[in-house]
């Protein structure tokens, strides 16, 4: 059992305080995805960026993802910036000179029963002036599409633009984009708190000193809540721990659509193996803020009832002995937990990996390769925060992405980089907005 395996990211390692910059423009808190591809658009405007990231960079969540792009079954605000990304990561492999596995090879959700099939209608009819080329299939288009199936499904929802690409590949190229552009990359560093002049952020407190600067990027993905918390800003979030594997490389399947069904999930990868998870199976074990801002996510709960696995467990005491309050002079959480990384569930993997040979039984050699756990923030609509905080001036986020960061990340960053330097946003903004939570 092991995390998936990163390509080593080229960034510079603190050997004392004297390794930080005194000073830049901007401060992105967060090595993932989402806070790379900021770093990388503001480089590429000639913007001095710094990134701090507590442990490795795309230690996390980036590199533990399906791999997912897609527009399909998106709350239909949240679209434009999933249509966004598309025309960001089809051109990614020239911009970072790199491969970073964008294969526009479609998604397809199965389904099973008339109550999805009626869900997917309810979702086309809702996404009908985009013109995203999304259709419900019969079983027969199923069968043409994904040829050697057994399994009995009503229908399916396809979307022939959505496709995937590699995270380990993808989060490391535009690192080491970044950085060929400028950007100064930092790890095991924790940011610790903000400053403040006049009310306005004028630097960040790290473990290792202070960097004075004018605006800072909070892309903190799980651990964000807790940095706002400590700064007296509630921000609604609760985790939920995934669990992946991949398999060994399977050269005689030709499936190339990524393919969600009720009970299980796959995707080729580049080697030919597939990245698998059980869709019907999520662990989400209680944490204090399930006591404290719960209520908020009655209907997330009342919808993925069947889905989640809600339990108590070891998980409750590590959260609550990481604390919630520090000054600046203390030791963090960030410091005390450099990288989330928790254990698979075996049980779920195996689970989704059996579900899938009964479907399909041409992957009757598939094995489990490697598998790994991983940990997101969802929000109580699902949806990210990507905007500046007015409680804060000079302070903005990029947060909460509710597992979709991944594939909308090349124009989250880029929205992001918008708003932190206050220049025409890539799209509207206001289905993103702190308020509405």
């Amino acid at each position: 059992m092991t995390a998936p395996k990163t390509k080593p990211v080229e960034a510079i390692q603190i050997k004392d305080a004297a390794d930080l910059p005194k000073k830049t423009t901007v401060v992105i808190i967060g090595g993932g995805i989402v806070g790379l591809t900021a770093a990388l658009t503001l480089a590429e405007r000639d913007v001095p960026v710094v990134v701090l990231e507590k442990g490795r960079f795309v230690g996390e969540q980036s590199s533990r993802n399906l791999g997912w792009i897609r527009k399909t079954n998106r709350a239909p605000d949240d679209v434009p910036l999933a249509v966004e990304s598309d025309k960001l990561w089809a051109k990614m492999n020239e911009r970072v000179g790199s491969e970073v596995g964008y294969r526009q090879a479609g998604i397809m959700f199965l389904g099973k029963t008339d109550n999805d099939i009626a869900a997917y209608k309810g979702w086309l009819d809702a996404v009908e002036s985009l013109e995203l080329g999304s259709k419900l299939l019969t079983p027969a288009q199923i069968d043409e599409l994904l040829p050697n199936g057994v399994g009995e499904w009503k229908g399916a929802l396809y979307t022939p633009s959505d496709g995937y690409a590699e995270p380990q590949l993808a989060a490391s190229a535009i690192a080491n984009a970044a950085q060929k552009k400028g950007a100064i990359l930092i790890e095991n560093c924790a940011v610790r708190t903000l400053s403040t002049t006049a009310g306005r952020v004028s630097g960040v407190v790290t473990e290792h000193g202070e960097i004075q600067c004018d605006n800072v990027l909070l892309a903190a993905g799980a651990w964000s809540r807790r940095f706002l918390g400590n700064m007296g800003i509630s921000f609604p979030t609760l985790p939920l721990y995934l669990s992946v594997f991949k398999t060994n490389p399977l050269p005689q399947i030709s499936i190339n659509t990524a393919v969600g069904a009720p009970n299980f999930s796959f995707r080729k990868h580049i080697d030919g193996g597939f990245i698998m998870m059980q869709r019907g199976a999520l662990d989400a074990p209680l944490t204090i803020d399930h006591l404290k801002i719960g209520t908020q996510f009655l209907g997330a709960l009342k919808h993925g009832k069947d889905v989640m696995h809600i339990r108590l467990n070891s998980v409750f005491l590590e959260d609550w002995k990481l604390g919630r309050r520090w000054t600046k002079e203390q030791i963090t959480p960030f410091e005390k937990v450099r990288t989330l990384d928790p254990s698979p569930n075996q049980s779920f993997n195996q689970d989704a990996l059996n579900n899938l040979k009964a479907a399909w039984p041409e992957f009757k050699d598939a094995e489990i390769e490697n598998e790994w756990g991983g940990v997101i923030d969802v929000t109580p609509d699902s949806n990210p925060v990507i905007a500046n905080i007015t409680k804060v001036p000079g302070l903005t986020v990029a947060i909460g992405f509710s597992g979709h960061g991944f594939g909308t990340s090349p124009a989250a960053g880029q929205l992001a980089a918008d708003l932190v330097m206050g220049t025409t946003p890539l799209i509207d903004p206001t289905p993103y907005c702190f308020e509405r939570l």
